[in-house]
Formats: structure tokens, C-alpha cells, sequence
């Protein structure tokens, strides 16, 4: 799971007065209100109120509208899809990064690498990782999914070759280096 600090994360949507909400109905649903992690919901993120499916809250105009580009700005949404992440509603992830207004940034482009690659689209999810370290060379976090990715897919090699990136980066200490570590070793007790 992506391990962006979520007080952080979530923080950043409090002061633009947009909060992330995930709703239970198994269509995607889009939500924002006034949020602090860490609260009772059924999904562990936290208590919201929300907008009926597939609509988004405009807290601007204080309404349930339905979903467009350009309604959230790009951050909130990217937010939005960790949340989602978290709460491992892949396709509703997929479904908020497709309504950014910039798709190409490193951090949603991991993210819909995470989502797609938990959804079984392993080759998929490899393209978005790909893309995401053209954009953020140093972006640790896609190496090490990237590398999962190439682990499950059967490419020991080339997980390795990520494993080597990640240590030039961060060391072998630093909490990316071994979750991939054990996922190329899980690989090949395989």
C-alpha cells in the first residue's frame, strides 16, 4: 500500500476545505466533506457523509454534482484515489485519477499502477510505473511497486535491478528497500 503519511496527505484536502469521502455502494462514489483521519467508518478511514453514487460534493456551491473534470482540483483527487487505495477500492481509485485534469504526474500515475496492478493487470500496471519514473527518477515508492510488479510477474532479474535503484537512493534500511527485498523472496520460494 502506498505509505504517503495520511495525516499529511489528508491535511492538505482540510485546508482547501475538501475531504475525502469513500461511500459502501460497489459503484464508484465520490464524496467530499469535512474529514479527520482516523475515524469509525465501516471502511477505517473514517465517519463521512457522502453524495449518492457516482456523484462528488462541490463545496463551493455546497451540492452533490455529478463528476467532471476540472470539479476537484487535481491534488484532492489524487488524495482521493489513496484513500480509495486504502480501502482497496481499486476500480473507484482508477475512476478519481480518471478525473484529473493532468493525468501525467508521478504520484497518480503510481497510483493507478497500484490500483491496476492489484486488480490482476500486471503488465498495465508496469506501463504507469514505467511512465511515472520518466517523470520522478528518485520517486522511491514506484520503484519499489514497480518491482513488485516485475517480481509477481515472474522477472526476478529485473526486480532486482529496481532493488539496487532503491538502495542507491535510500540504503538498505528504509522501508521501500525491504518490502521489495521480501517480495523478490517470496517470488522465488514460488
Amino acid at each position: 500500500m502506498p505509505r504517503n503519511n495520511p495525516r499529511e496527505t489528508l491535511s492538505a484536502i482540510l485546508a482547501a476545505s475538501i475531504a475525502v469521502a469513500v461511500a459502501l455502494a460497489p459503484t464508484p462514489a465520490f464524496a467530499v466533506a469535512n474529514f479527520e483521519f482516523g475515524g469509525t467508518g465501516a471502511d477505517g478511514l473514517a465517519d463521512l457523509t457522502t453524495c449518492d453514487a457516482r456523484l462528488i460534493w462541490d463545496a463551493e456551491n455546497s451540492a452533490c454534482i455529478e463528476p467532471r473534470r476540472g470539479v476537484l482540483p487535481d491534488d484532492a483527487l489524487t488524495s482521493y484515489a489513496l484513500a480509495l487505495v486504502k480501502a482497496e477500492r481499486f476500480e473507484d481509485a482508477l475512476a478519481a485519477l480518471d478525473l484529473r485534469e493532468t493525468p501525467d504526474d508521478a504520484k497518480a500515475l503510481n497510483y493507478r499502477g497500484f490500483a491496476t496492478r492489484k486488480l490482476g493487470r500486471i503488465d498495465e500496471s508496469i506501463s504507469y510505473y514505467l511512465k511515472a519514473i520518466a517523470l520522478a527518477p528518485r520517486y522511491v515508492e514506484v520503484r519499489e511497486y514497480l518491482g513488485e510488479a516485475y517480481a509477481e510477474n515472474g522477472r526476478i532479474d529485473l526486480a532486482e535491478q529496481q532493488l539496487v535503484v532503491i538502495e542507491t537512493l535510500c540504503g538498505t534500511s528504509c522501508e521501500e528497500y525491504s518490502e521489495l527485498a521480501q517480495a523478490i523472496e517470496a517470488a522465488r520460494a514460488r
